[in-house]
């Protein structure tokens, strides 16, 4: 689990986190790693870099 609820919690202040919602974002935030693993391959590195984020917001 790459996801800790109480860092949701603090994120999401006021709001109440359903038991599923980190668990969903857990899977969101492995594909992520994995999809970065394969950019870094790509480009022959065995490091992987903010740089190989497929988010669109990440600057």
């Amino acid at each position: 689990m790459l996801i800790v609820r109480s860092k949701i919690k603090e994120v999401a202040k006021d709001f109440n986190v359903a038991g599923d919602f980190p668990d969903a974002l857990n899977r969101v935030a492995e594909m992520l790693v994995k999809e970065a693993c394969v950019r870094a391959r790509e480009n022959q590195r065995r490091t992987v870099m903010a740089k190989d984020l497929s988010l669109l917001l990440y600057k």
